[in-house]
């Protein structure tokens, strides 16, 4: 026999020499798993097998007198016989996981899988002797700690709250506009949170329901389609029970020291379990599977910690996952989707739509992440290139429900009213996952009403039965829970009677000022572009915004910028404005409601016509009159006419709802 050097062996023999090298060592792990399993399982017997041993013993002392000699020999041949089996089968198993590994005879990934789900008990993701202990019940079932194992599923991390902190109700709904406005047709991440999460109710609104609504009979057929299952095609579900496939032929060699460090994230151990990930990615650098559990955990950690600086890490390793060789497209997709999403919550919005982008080019058949990068684009302000998006979407799956939602969304901020409720009414009424969203009902609602068609308020309730609204009156978006909910209120009631008492006191400085800046530079207001008018002109003058003073304007209207000064109620309201509001004759605002419930909005009369000026919010219609201040509650619905034949000039201070506390005026975010 000819040896041949080492250095002479080529390529491919030394490729098989090391897959050969790979798979002795895998047996060699297998077989001492499997024999450390048995040793396990004999002890949780020996009692059974004892108790078996004397029955035999005791029946064959009653038939054979020379029973001690019949016992040992039986024993002697039960022993052996026992032990060659033994020996058998635990060679068979080791020589078939020899072959199953090397020649790829079996998907391991979807047998462990199936085995797991029916047999794992201790909930540790394979089968051990932990689980026959469970299944034996000689132990309890565990309870398992949370975990992000789902990467399209993962708990969101929340904003950081101060203890003591009534945490606001908000259902991922556009910012109020700096008008007398609704929700906006923008879409913003003030928030972090799932587009189909459901706000908490407030208390129920003290009004009745509009006389104008369909018959219970009509809003139940109406809500009802919402929770119907829809019908799943056979690759759906296909597609639904195939398991994503995370680990390459690699990792599957090191997949019992993946789930070692993975068992301890579970176990919500995460410290320990990043600790694991390290050493691993240390030590298998170009193992995919390794670095991800690390990034996994380092996302859990961010949680906990409450650490954007952590959560940035975890972003970064997520990077690094998909820029490994041979990584699995499960994987793949599974780490930039859920990169995507870390980069959102952090504020990153450009870095995601980057990522979305990349995944959209991987994946090109994959219409979810279509759907994903057309939110990137409208969470951006690129309505053009999300409208582009959704219709790609509608034209391969023209009953995508997601896509027909955001499409109609958009639709309907390019005023084209008519033409975005069948999309906004036929994605609603799919249920599908994102489509449950305060906007989508809010926007159907309000395209209905200025149709003239009645069935708005079916979709209104509809939404308040989904917990978007407080009631079918007041659909506001962005919610404290637990506030006084009435649409009308008195000075007393709001306990700023002494605001009030300035304000009406001093309403002719007030409109001499206002006059001046009307009638000396009247480009001063500016006209209101919420698309909130159905006709005439409506202009305001701004002097406080979110809180924060308008220096330019308050130097045209000095003296009435320093009566308000004192009055912490009315300048430091983040989620209001102070302004002057002039509307023309001619003007009608459509029904409409404010973005929060977090405030309360006086008027205070300066010019007012003697006839054709008035506001109705809910079902009761009031009129203003110079020098007294109406209150209300801008959450509730209400519209306005201004039918006189000269201008009506109001001035408009929002304050804080009574009932929130010091705390949470200083901690909730401005709209």
């Amino acid at each position: 026999m000819c040896l041949r050097h080492r250095s002479a062996i080529g390529p491919e023999e030394e490729e098989v020499e090391l897959s050969a090298q790979v798979t002795i060592r895998n047996a060699e792990l297998l077989n001492r798993e499997i024999n450390q399993s048995l040793s396990s399982l004999f002890k949780l017997f020996p009692s059974v097998i004892m108790k078996q041993k004397k029955t035999v013993r005791n029946q064959a002392r009653k038939d054979s007198p020379g029973g001690n000699a019949a016992i040992k020999s039986e024993k002697k041949t039960e022993g052996n016989s026992f032990f060659s089996w033994l020996l058998v089968l635990a060679l068979l198993g080791a020589w078939l996981s020899v072959g199953v590994m090397w020649f790829d005879l079996v998907d391991y990934n979807s047998v462990v899988g199936a085995l797991g789900g029916v047999y794992d008990a201790d909930g540790d993701g394979d089968f051990d002797v932990e689980d026959a202990k469970v299944l034996l019940g000689l132990t309890e079932k565990p309870v398992m700690v949370a975990s992000s194992e789902n990467p399209l599923g993962e708990k969101e991390l929340h904003e950081e709250t101060l203890p003591g902190e009534n945490k606001e109700s908000i259902s991922h709904s556009p910012h109020g506009s700096t008008y007398d406005a609704e929700p906006s047709l923008e879409f913003t991440t003030e928030e972090s949170r799932p587009a189909n999460q459901i706000s908490p109710e407030l208390p129920p609104a003290t009004q009745p329901v509009p006389t104008s609504v369909s018959t219970p009979e009509s809003i139940i057929e109406t809500t009802e389609f919402t929770e119907e299952p829809t019908v799943e095609s056979k690759e759906e579900k296909e597609a639904k029970k195939k398991k994503p496939k995370l680990l390459n032929k690699f990792d599957k060699t090191i997949k019992s020291e993946i789930n070692a460090a993975e068992k301890l994230r579970k176990k919500g151990k995460i410290e320990e379990s990043l600790h694991a990930f390290e050493a691993l990615v240390q030590k298998f650098p170009q193992s995919p599977r390794c670095r991800y559990g690390k990034a996994q955990a380092e996302d859990d950690l961010a949680e906990k910690m409450r650490s954007n600086e952590m959560l940035l890490k975890a972003v970064n390793s997520y990077r690094e996952v998909a820029e490994l060789p041979d990584v699995p497209h499960d994987l793949i997709k599974a780490t930039l989707k859920r990169r995507a999403d870390r980069q959102q919550f952090l504020g990153r919005t450009r870095g995601s739509l980057a990522t979305l982008e990349k995944l959209v080019q991987i994946f090109p058949e994959d219409v979810s992440l279509k759907n994903d990068l057309g939110v990137a684009h409208l969470l951006l302000g690129d309505n053009k290139s999300a409208k582009r998006i959704y219709e790609e979407v509608l034209a391969r799956a023209p009953h995508d429900g997601f896509a027909k939602v955001h499409y109609g969304f958009i639709l309907k901020s390019e005023n084209k009213i008519a033409e975005s409720i069948p999309y906004l009414r036929e994605g609603l009424e799919t249920g599908e996952p994102g489509t449950d969203d305060g906007r989508f009902y809010f926007h159907l609602g309000d395209a209905l009403q200025r149709t003239g068609d009645k069935s708005a308020y079916d979709w209104y309730e509809a939404g308040h039965r989904r917990g978007h609204f407080a009631s079918v009156w007041q659909r506001s978006l962005y919610n404290v829970p637990g506030l006084r909910a009435q649409p009308w209120w008195t000075a007393e009631e709001t306990g700023y009677t002494v605001l009030v008492k300035m304000l009406e006191r001093n309403w002719l400085t007030i409109r001499d000022e206002a006059l001046s800046v009307l009638d000396g530079t009247s480009g001063q207001f500016s006209p209101e572009d919420e698309n909130l008018r159905e006709t005439g002109d409506w202009g305001q003058f701004t002097l406080w915004q979110q809180g924060r003073k308008v220096a330019d304007s308050c130097r045209h209207v000095p003296k009435t910028c320093g009566l308000l000064e004192r009055y912490p109620e009315a300048t430091s309201c983040k989620r209001g404005q102070i302004k002057f509001s002039v509307m023309q004759v001619g003007t009608h605002v459509w029904p409409h409601t404010g973005p929060t419930n977090c405030r309360l909005r006086m008027h205070l009369g300066l010019v007012i016509p003697s006839k054709g000026c008035r506001i109705r919010c809910t079902n009761q219609t009031r009129e203003w009159e110079e020098g007294k201040v109406l209150i209300f509650d801008d959450s509730f619905e209400h519209e306005v006419w201004q039918e006189a034949e000269s201008y009506r000039l109001i001035f408009i201070v929002d304050v804080w709802h009574p009932e929130l506390t010091q705390l949470q005026r200083q901690t909730l975010s401005p709209i």
